[in-house]
């Protein structure tokens, strides 16, 4: 990257509606969102939105994707990895500890469990579920929780069938907010995945200790129209989602994996279908 593509670069993220719009994306990257959900989630006009989304594909930093009848935008992570290059290497002259916090083995002490923090919007089936099931596959390398970002008081009854079902215990699951994981003596997070996009959209702030993150969306449960029958169906779907990806993530070797490598492993988790 040279100077006149740096500078149309942070041109294109100096403003707070632009920037915005990028920090959304990276917070669903590597997947790609409907314009129409970015608005919803940002609250900003359709005419608006479609402003700072082509001033940031003119700079490189995003691209679109049309799939079917809709169009998705993505974080271009090839050209956001050049912009942080530029930074490293041309400004700050390749200094190591710039680099460094980004590319080193996950910092874990390996005589405790890591701790992985599932985010959905209620908190009522699928982040239960993902808590329920790390902690069953196993509990000893891993400590799981949940929380949401807009939770209810209760958990989803469905959901609560299913677990019963698969022989999971219920006793101690509740609906938390994610405030519980963000004050002062909540526990530090190694990975933090968000299992529903309205949570990816939330705008949080950076969790203590860099803890590795992605994006496991899930299809609503709750949204599923029907009988008892087709309602229980779509909650079943979702645990087995969430069931493959958790086997398949409880199964990367950590100790063994830089932060670039275990990060491209769980997203490619994420494509993982029941």
């Amino acid at each position: 990257m040279d100077i006149s593509d740096a500078v149309q670069t942070f041109t294109a993220l100096g403003h707070p509606g632009r920037l915005g719009v990028f920090r959304l994306l990276l917070r669903h990257a590597p997947h790609g969102v409907r314009p129409t959900e970015m608005a919803q989630s940002m609250g900003l006009k359709p005419n608006t939105l479609s402003h700072h989304l082509a001033d940031l594909e003119q700079a490189g930093l995003i691209r679109s994707e049309r799939q079917g009848r809709s169009l998705f935008y993505s974080v271009d992570l090839v050209r956001t990895s050049a912009v942080l290059a530029y930074l490293a290497q041309d400004c700050g002259r390749g200094r190591p500890d710039l680099a460094l916090p980004f590319l080193s083995i996950l910092e874990h002490d390996m005589a405790q469990p890591y701790n992985v923090l599932f985010i959905c919007s209620g908190n009522s089936a699928r982040s239960i579920f993902a808590e329920a099931i790390l902690n069953s596959v196993d509990g000893a390398r891993f400590k799981a929780w949940s929380a949401g970002t807009t939770p209810g008081s209760k958990l989803n009854p469905f959901a609560v069938e299913v677990l019963d079902r698969q022989g999971l215990d219920t006793s101690g699951l509740r609906a938390k907010h994610i405030s519980e994981f963000e004050r002062e003596g909540a526990p530090q997070m190694d990975f933090v995945f968000t299992v529903c996009d309205a949570a990816a959209s939330e705008d949080c702030a950076p969790w203590a200790g860099q803890p590795i993150s992605a994006h496991w969306g899930v299809a609503d449960p709750v949204k599923a129209m029907g009988n008892d029958a087709e309602k229980a169906l779509a909650f079943a779907r979702a645990f087995a989602e969430l069931h493959r990806r958790i086997i398949a993530f409880a199964a990367l070797p950590l100790d063994q994996l830089d932060r670039v490598a275990l990060q491209r492993s769980i997203d490619q988790i994420a494509q993982l279908q029941t």
